[in-house]
């Protein structure tokens, strides 16, 4: 997919509305997980990502932050991300426990 023509969403577009269920690419365009909702807001907000799993059966949850995540839209109008972190990567970090 050639995210370079799908246009980002603005700061106001940042919602848990919004992002829920975003699909998240890696950096060689490969699906590594989804949004399963955000914490916080402004520059300390986090993203908590479900990755691996199977159909979200067994998917580990992850908060990363949302800086390092560029979202945006495809031709559909659907909303979803790309990052430099990769499935392996993440899968390494400690599980996010909603507090």
């Amino acid at each position: 997919m050639d995210h370079s023509r799908h246009p980002r969403l603005t700061t106001t577009e940042l919602t848990a509305d919004v992002l829920d269920g975003a699909t998240i690419y890696g950096p060689g365009d490969e699906k590594i997980g989804s949004v399963s909702h955000i914490h916080g807001s402004g520059p300390t907000t986090k993203v908590v990502v479900d990755v691996g799993g199977f159909l979200g059966i067994g998917a580990k949850p992850v908060a990363i932050a949302l800086s390092e995540l560029e979202f945006m839209r495809d031709e559909d109008g659907d909303v979803h991300a790309v990052t430099t972190w990769t499935k392996d990567r993440l899968k390494e970090m400690p599980e996010h426990i909603d507090p």
